[in-house]
């Protein structure tokens, strides 16, 4: 009788589970574990690279250590790859909601989500083991991020990477200076006592101390040869093995091919017509070969060769890559009706799991594309929500334009994902081909405008985000919650460019609640309109309990904490409470600069700045706005460079520095020629007071007083106009000053 097709199962949690340890598994006596806090082991295929993780797994859980396991796959974007080590050491500590916000919400993109992760990691108080295997199949992206892992790793935690030896992960100098032991395929061939004890342990006497010998001669101590040769003369009751030509990568084929001769025809027959499939269960191979027996003979296969990888505790398995690439050579000899037939059996039974994904790659196998399409449709949106970006553009790169025209979900998935990833260019070419659909509606339309509104925010173009907004400022045409709220977020913030912060609160207090993470941008919104206007201690109030909860959730270097520290150190600096401000920013300027809102970012380094300058630190604060000016240019972002410049002004002329004052108000003036005829009125209006500002201290510095009064003047009438009451009081000040 076929079992019973199990309950849906989150793809995760296969990446997560350990593998069991090999029937037999001899310990590596010559590979002791490294003392170092990270530890990449590389090697070819077939070199025992999991096993020897397997070993090493046992003994840290032997030590007390909390080992957490990742098995590395080609989908695992960052965002995938980031909720995967989440769940790995939530599964391993027993801590429930250990990575709860990365696992179930919206979580952190790339950097700012692995950043997120350590910092929990090292706030949990625990010895943990990380073991990630098979790196060499991650993504570059994803490989970056890993990069960045081992770095950036704390104290508490040991990574453990497997990789094959042509993976880069770009930390030859971690090796060098000692940081990193790194374990290569000669290291991890079998000595010939290795050799033998893994023999005697299998036969006992039965193989003679020089069969044994000439076994390791054969395979080179090649660990996957080794236990190849080693099933196939247990099956066999065979105590020699016939003579083969083991030269370079012919020793793999031959031992893969020899290991299958001797297969019975129904195992071969039976492993060829699941070979197709990465991640196996009993169920699921049932359904393909059509055996009621499927399952007791994947058992058995599992228990007498070296084919699989074995979960931990789990019905999921997946072959050895060398036998499933042996095996797939077969499969592709099958007639093609046939090879469409398994293929859509597999998908069947995906897509029954709400495994839709995976479904779908098989459904496009079987050449059932409209279901393919209709899968992928179903799962992608879904995905890219989550952040998991670039599978909609792995599917997007092989779907046929046409039929991806036909699909706006799929061309949805595309553009919020291009258009949190500073490419709103290319989404906006997406949208437009979402919007020659004639079936688009709008509740579509509007869901494309705030795609790209979110993407002119982050560029930092106020008057393209008012553009795309204001037609759909009143009753949007939008039912889900998520958007709605997103929608309502927006609105707040175009009421702040209008200079309304009073409004910008009301409508922030009056939006729908779709989930936690949406409900802190809205009270973001409310801090940021307090600050607007001067109203620094009501920012404090608000803003203090919310970053102690978002570091908590999301991590202290979290892309919204590290934002909603720069608010908070703005309200800190303007209460004169410099120290305050400078720790809420240390060791944050990083996270602001790669992913933060450009009026974040603004914040940060100029507070940081006037921190410098207050401590008598005129270098470090002119270091800083180099660095700001540097963000502005590497981000496209003219304002940051403008304010850079304007507060370096600011710095020179507490010196009287005239002449390196005229130069760097030459330089502002330039910038702002090149971009105001491309720029809007509300661009213009944020980037004027500060230009006024610093030819007023320009003058200063060269001590034409009366020169001061009238720039001082625009920019105070700027100010009153859009209700910036902090901006405001500083002119006054200023102005008393010079008068």
């Amino acid at each position: 009788m076929t079992s019973p097709a199990p309950h849906p199962v989150n793809d995760l949690v296969l990446k997560v589970t350990p593998p069991r340890a090999p029937r037999n598994l001899v310990a590596r006596s010559s590979l002791p574990h490294p003392g170092e806090p990270a530890v990449l082991v590389q090697a070819p295929p077939g070199f025992g690279k999991t096993s020897l993780l397997a070993q090493w797994r046992r003994e840290h859980l032997a030590n007390g250590s909390v080992v957490a396991w990742v098995s590395a796959q080609p989908q695992d974007d960052p965002a995938r790859f980031v909720q995967a080590l989440a769940l790995a050491v939530r599964v391993a500590s027993g801590r429930p909601t250990f990575g709860h916000v990365l696992l179930d919400a919206v979580p952190p993109q790339g950097f700012e989500g692995i950043t997120s992760w350590l910092a929990e990691v090292a706030q949990s108080a625990l010895d943990i083991v990380l073991f990630i295997d098979e790196a060499d199949r991650l993504p570059p992206a994803t490989r970056e991020l890993l990069g960045y892992l081992l770095r950036n790793a704390p104290t508490n935690l040991r990574v453990i990477v497997a990789a094959r030896s042509d993976c880069d992960l770009q930390v030859a100098d971690l090796v060098a200076y000692g940081q990193c032991a790194r374990v290569g395929g000669a290291q991890l061939c079998f000595s010939l006592d290795e050799t033998l004890a893994l023999v005697r342990a299998r036969f006992g006497d039965k193989v003679s101390r020089d069969e044994a010998a000439r076994l390791h001669e054969i395979t080179e101590g090649w660990p996957l040869g080794l236990q190849l040769a080693l099933s196939v003369m247990d099956a066999g009751g065979q105590s020699q093995l016939p003579w083969l030509d083991l030269h370079g990568g012919a020793l793999r084929e031959q031992f893969v091919a020899f290991m299958l001769r001797n297969l019975g025809a129904d195992d071969l027959e039976f492993l060829t017509r699941v070979s197709h499939v990465d991640h196996l269960h009993p169920a699921l191979v049932a359904v393909l070969t059509g055996d009621p027996q499927a399952a007791d003979r994947l058992v058995r296969l599992v228990r007498e060769t070296p084919l699989f990888i074995a979960g931990v505790e789990s019905e999921w398995l997946r072959m050895h890559s060398l036998a499933r690439g042996a095996l797939r050579q077969r499969f592709d000899q099958l007639s093609p009706i046939e090879q469409r037939k398994l293929h859509a059996l597999a998908a069947d039974w995906f897509a029954n799991q709400e495994m839709l994904e995976v479904a779908a790659r098989h459904a496009l196998a079987a050449g059932e594309d409209q279901k393919a399409y209709d899968l992928a449709e179903r799962s992608l949106y879904d995905a890219t929500m989550r952040g998991r970006q670039a599978v909609a553009l792995e599917w997007l790169a092989q779907l046929p334009p046409a039929e991806v025209d036909r699909r706006p979900r799929l061309l949805l998935a595309a553009a919020w994902t291009l258009a949190v990833s500073e490419r709103g260019d290319e989404a906006g070419r997406y949208v437009e081909r979402i919007l020659a659909n004639p079936s688009a509606d709008d509740g579509l339309r509007c869901e494309c405008a705030l795609i790209l509104a979110g993407a002119r925010l982050f560029a930092d173009d106020p008057d393209g985000f008012a553009q795309l907004h204001d037609p759909w400022a009143e009753s949007p045409p939008l039912k889900d919650a998520t958007l709605l709220e997103i929608h309502a977020n927006r609105s707040a913030f175009r009421a702040l460019l209008d200079g309304q912060p009073a409004l910008a609160r009301l409508r922030q207090q009056q939006a729908p609640h779709a989930g936690a993470q949406l409900d802190r941008w809205g009270d973001f919104g409310i801090g940021l309109a307090y600050l607007w206007e001067g109203q620094v201690v009501l920012a404090d109030q608000l803003l203090r309990p919310m970053l102690a909860a978002a570091e908590g959730d999301l991590g202290r270097r979290s892309s919204f904490a590290t934002m909603t520290a720069a608010l908070l150190a703005a309200s800190l600096w303007e209460q004169d409470r410099p120290e305050e401000a400078s720790a809420l920013l240390a060791n944050r300027l990083d996270v602001l600069e790669r992913s933060a809102l450009p009026e974040c970012v603004m914040l940060g380094y100029r507070t940081m700045a006037r921190v410098a300058v207050a401590a008598g630190q005129d270098h470090r604060a002119l270091e800083l706005l180099g660095a700001l000016d540097a963000v502005g240019v590497a981000r496209k972002l003219p304002r940051l460079r403008i304010a850079s410049l304007a507060d370096q002004v600011r710095v020179h002329a507490r010196s009287f520095r005239a002449q390196t004052c005229r130069e760097l108000c030459f330089a502002m003036d330039a910038i702002y020629e090149r971009e105001q005829a491309e720029r809007g009125p509300l661009w213009r209006r944020s980037v004027q007071p500060v230009k006024a500002i610093a030819q007023a201290y320009a003058a200063i510095a060269d001590r034409k007083w009366r020169a001061a009064l009238d720039p001082l003047a625009r920019a105070d009438a700027t100010a009153r106009e859009v209700k910036q009451g902090r901006l405001h009081i500083e002119l006054l000040g200023l102005r008393a000053y010079v008068m």
